[in-house]
């Protein structure tokens, strides 16, 4: 039976959160707000629609949430565009491999759908995947896993058949809500994933393997 990789993009793939921070910070600037960098990573990998409300407070209304949301998505994509993105270490190398392993593979991101089509050509593996699901394509971000889920419909897959790739912990934590072992990749802390590790160079070869036929026993995460 067919198996599936299912990748969150941004700190998974690539490493854009300078460019996410400096675009955040800049936006929240010109509407007046303050913006800390505890504040950005304490929501990094959320939708924006969740972010926003509490940055601007309780009375700013859907129509200025989307176009503060629109504003900063446009400094990013300029960003990313003048500097240029690089794939974390190992990402690319196993995307290929995956590819060339007759493994599906899909984008599970939070990011909006024309962001993901700039990282994904800026990287140079826009052809790699055979679904794409945004933040345009859900209705609820993570730590739901309305995301994952959706991603393996389209890839026409059962959830015990995915193998989820997520940096955060709402990715995890929505990952586990779909069913779905999860590899954590984070250089700062270790994630209550099924196999947790500070860089994809770091990943064992039969990893996915192991992992999607239930042959690796489940980390309990970081203790209390």
């Amino acid at each position: 039976m067919a198996r599936a990789v299912l990748w969150d993009l941004d700190g998974t793939l690539v490493d854009s959160a300078e460019f996410h921070w400096l675009s955040w910070r800049d936006t929240m600037a010109a509407e007046g707000v303050t913006l800390t960098h505890q504040q950005f990573l304490e929501t990094f990998g959320q939708k924006n629609d969740r972010i926003l409300p509490g940055w601007l407070g309780p009375d700013a209304n859907a129509d200025r949430i989307r176009r503060v949301g629109e504003a900063k998505e446009a400094e990013y994509r300029r960003l990313a565009g003048t500097h240029g993105l690089t794939p974390l270490p190992g990402a690319a190398a196993w995307v290929r491999r995956l590819h060339s392993q007759g493994w599906r593979q899909a984008i599970a991101s939070s990011a909006p759908r024309e962001n993901v089509g700039v990282m994904l050509r800026a990287i140079a593996l826009d052809g790699m995947f055979e679904a794409i699901v945004s933040a345009d394509d859900v209705t609820r971000g993570k730590p739901d896993p309305q995301v994952f889920l959706a991603a393996a419909i389209r890839l026409g897959l059962p959830a015990d058949r995915c193998v989820v790739v997520e940096d955060a912990a709402v990715g995890v934590e929505a990952a586990r809500g779909a069913g779905m072992k999860c590899v954590g990749v984070n250089r700062t802390m270790v994630l209550a994933a099924d196999l947790a590790v500070s860089s994809l160079e770091d990943l064992p070869g039969d990893a996915f393997d192991r992992l999607v036929e239930s042959r690796w026993v489940t980390n309990p995460g970081p203790p209390d």
